[in-house]
């Protein structure tokens, strides 16, 4: 790359705080501009229903004992992933439990700038009981499972996706976190980029510790084919596009 201690030095400066250069930058929501969606928009029919978490599923109880153990794990064996499991995982990490401020806001069990959430969680389900093989996205709102679509060859085709970890590829289902920009953007304008990265963050790492107390493990991807993992997904790469994913199998 031609320049690059320039380039390093611009990606630098995307860690830090910008806040006070920025504070003549008028937002979408201080002007007044319709807000986006606080979730992507679905179709009602064909939602498959989650069961609620049950607590019998935790063989970890005690909070200070899954920080203890907590680990990024790459062996799993290949025991199905029960929907209860999957139920909690979801359940944990991005679940709506709130919306309010003229639904602008929602609380979940991770924190976000502004309430924004600006993220969506697809699945590539690969061992779970009680659904077909494929990707599917999850409704927040309702804790409910949308079907997506599916390819032949589809764990392939997501392991090339994690650029052949194939390892990702012997878990029941793998997370993609995706994020929609504007939704953040429309109240921090180019304030919120930094955030949102931080924000997947947190996500994940909720991901982590209700696996590990489940006897399940994950290890977090970052280095993935961008462009093949939006494929994957049928994103349009621009508006919404793959920041994050993390496979999550039973620990052996």
């Amino acid at each position: 790359m031609e320049n690059l201690p320039n380039e390093i030095k611009r990606r630098r400066d995307l860690m830090k705080a910008n806040w006070v250069e920025l504070k003549d930058i008028k937002s979408d929501q201080q002007k007044s501009v319709e807000k986006p969606d606080v979730i992507k928009p679905y179709d009602n029919t064909n939602l498959i229903d989650l069961p609620e978490p049950d607590q019998n599923d935790l063989k970890i109880k005690n909070i200070d004992e899954v920080f203890q153990i907590r680990r990024s794990r790459r062996q799993f064996t290949d025991s199905k992933m029960s929907l209860t499991e999957l139920s909690y995982l979801l359940h944990s990490t991005q679940r709506v439990q709130k919306t309010f401020k003229e639904n602008i806001a929602t609380l979940r069990p991770v924190p976000s700038a502004g309430a924004r959430h600006p993220f969506e969680t697809y699945l590539v389900i690969l061992n779970v009981q009680d659904l077909d093989n494929g990707i599917y996205r999850y409704l927040p709102d309702v804790h409910k499972l949308i079907y997506l679509h599916t390819y032949e060859g589809l764990k392939e085709k997501m392991i090339k996706s994690v650029m052949d970890q194939k390892w990702a590829g012997e878990t029941n289902v793998v997370f993609y976190w995706s994020c929609i920009p504007y939704r953040a953007e429309w109240r921090y304008s180019i304030k919120s980029h930094k955030a949102m990265l931080l924000d997947a963050g947190h996500i994940c790492q909720n991901l982590y510790l209700a696996a590990e107390s489940m006897k399940y493990g994950t290890c977090a991807i970052a280095a993935y084919d961008q462009e093949l993992s939006d494929q994957l997904l049928k994103l349009d790469g621009e508006d919404e596009f793959t920041v994050y994913i993390s496979p999550v199998g039973k620990q052996v």
